[in-house]
Parts: structure tokens; C-alpha cells; sequence
């Protein structure tokens, strides 16, 4: 049986790169017999009705961009009780680098034309009093997510330099928070730069941030990364790419089912400690008298074809 496509696009992902990746994914799609339909910007309030409307016509929904706009999705199809597919077209792609998906148009079409859905994992994340929100990859606390920040802004700069530089302008001006971070019953205090709630092994255009994750081993995979010297870290971001930054002293690395997470700022110059996921910011920690970000794991949740 051929197979039906939609094809939500965001045509901002990797600078514009997005329609033009979508291109020939669909031409050999259509050559091969399935049916593909493509929507362009679709937008956060349209994706529920659009999604469901495709996974009542038996279609898969792939998302053509970042990981940004595969968080997004993956929420709303699982919901609708459909299959993902993914078409990487954004500046970092982590989550496809986590799946192993093809580099060429001829290796995605295939793959989704034949390729065996599996279930995987989301992450669900909860502020107090906000409603959830599903995410893909990781959430991350602290100097992430201000790095996050500034590969947003950094659009002038050469794809291949913007998540390294954003990475050490980030650390050079970090000053770190205190935690109270509670990974199911393991409860602890510490003041660190950052604070990495992973899915996903990959962050950051490459960065193998957290080596033991799994998709589908039902378990968060928590990497803190205490304060240090502005220096020390910078010196040691090289380690991320490979993943020994796991064997320094500074860096911690828990797992479990449930986490837990508020923060002090007042040693950050009293600023809101910055949240984000999979590319997108998701708001700031709160205090260490209020109510606590959480965030768990939704084991197998959405099926995607990988």
C-alpha cells in the first residue's frame, strides 16, 4: 500500500532553507505513486486542525524544519494518534541526528516511503499554572538557553559558526544560579551554570550533550553542569562534541522518570533563570519558594517513521 504525505513547512527554518529541502523529498515522493500535499507556515493555532485532518486521511505528517518546529508538532500529532515523519531542514537538526535519519532527498524519500514506524519518547513540560507542553529533545536551564538566545540573533553569521559562538558568548557572560533540582526521589541543591534535561543524546548543532540518552528507554536523562570558571568552561566545550565532558568533576549526570526544578538567580545579578527547548524559549524557573518547572517523560509516545 503507497503511503500519503502532509507536509507542514516553516519557511523561516535554517535561514530559509525549508522550502527548498521540501522540493525534491516531494517530487520523488509523487514519482514513486504516494500522494503528498504541502502547507507553508502553518502556524501554531492551525497545526491541531491541519494534523487531524491528516491522520484522518491516513496520511503521515512531516515536519520540514528544526527541531523547533518537530517539538511542536510531535505534541499535537501523537495526540491525534498519528505518525511523524521528519524532513531535518533547520540549523541544528539534532533530533534527526538522534534518529540517524539520511543526509540526501533520495535517502528521506525512501525511508519514507518503506521505513517501519517506531514509538518514541517526548518529554512534557509544566510550568506552575501553564498548561504542558511536549518537546522533543531536551529542556535546558541556564547558560543553554541563553546561547539558544543568541543563535537566534546570530543570522549573519555562516551556519557552521553560529551554535560555537553563541555557545562561548554565552559563557563568557554566564553567572550561575543556585538549583533545586529533584530527580524522582533524589532531591539536591547546587549551584551550577547549566541544567540539561535530555531525550535526546544531541543539543546544539552536534553537541552529544547527554551520551546514555535514549529515545526509548522511557527515562530523562539530567546533565548538570556546575559553576566553574568562565575559562575552565569555554575550555572544555570542545569535550561536549564527543561527549567527555561526562568525566570532568564539574558535571554531574542523574536519570529517572520525573524532574523537578527551581532556581535562586540572585548570584546571576538577580535575573530570571532562562528556560528553553529544542531551539525555542519556554520561560524562566521559578523561585526556589514557589512551585517547581516539571518535567517527565512520556514514554512512547508518538510514532514516527525512522
Amino acid at each position: 500500500m503507497t503511503r500519503s504525505f502532509t507536509f507542514l513547512v516553516n519557511p523561516a527554518s535554517g535561514g530559509g532553507a525549508a522550502p527548498g529541502a521540501v522540493v525534491p523529498v516531494a517530487r520523488l515522493l509523487r514519482e514513486a505513486g504516494a500522494t503528498v500535499d504541502v502547507t507553508y507556515s502553518p502556524g501554531p493555532r492551525a497545526m491541531p486542525g491541519l494534523v487531524a485532518a491528516a491522520v484522518e486521511r491516513g496520511d503521515v505528517v512531516v515536519s520540514v524544519g528544526g527541531d523547533g518546529m518537530l517539538s511542536s508538532l510531535a505534541g499535537v500529532v501523537a495526540a491525534a494518534g498519528g505518525t511523524l515523519g521528519v524532513l531535518p531542514a533547520g540549523r541544528g537538526n539534532d533530533f534527526a541526528r538522534m534518529l540517524g535519519l539520511p543526509d540526501s532527498a533520495e535517502g528521506l524519500a525512501e525511508l519514507l516511503l518503506t521505513g517501519t514506524p517506531r514509538r518514541i519518547d517526548l518529554l512534557c513540560a509544566s510550568f506552575p499554572g501553564g498548561p504542558p507542553r511536549e518537546v522533543a529533545g531536551s529542556v535546558y536551564c541556564g547558560v543553554d538557553a541563553r546561547a539558544a538566545a543568541l543563535v537566534d540573533r546570530a543570522h549573519r553569521l555562516p551556519r557552521r559558526l553560529q551554535y560555537p559562538l553563541a555557545a562561548v558568548g554565552a559563557l563568557l557572560t554566564y553567572a550561575p544560579a543556585r538549583y533545586r533540582l529533584r530527580v524522582d526521589e533524589d532531591e539536591r541543591e547546587l549551584e551550577a551554570a547549566t541544567v540539561v534535561v535530555a531525550n535526546s543524546a544531541f543539543y546544539g548543532k552536534g553537541m552529544r550533550i547527554a551520551p546514555p540518552a535514549s529515545v526509548t528507554d522511557g527515562l530523562l536523562d539530567v546533565v548538570v553542569i556546575e559553576a566553574a570558571s568562565k575559562a575552565a568552561l569555554v575550555r572544555s566545550l570542545p569535550k561536549v562534541y564527543d561527549g567527555g565532558h561526562v568525566d570532568l568533576p564539574e558535571v554531574t549526570v542523574l536519570s529517572g522518570r520525573r524532574v523537578e526544578l527551581r532556581a535562586d538567580p540572585s548570584r546571576a545579578g538577580g535575573r530570571p533563570v532562562p528556560v528553553g527547548g529544542d531551539g525555542e524559549p519556554l520561560g524562566a524557573l521559578p523561585g526556589l519558594a514557589g512551585d517547581p518547572l516539571v518535567v517527565e517523560v512520556r514514554r512512547g509516545a508518538v510514532a514516527v517513521v525512522c
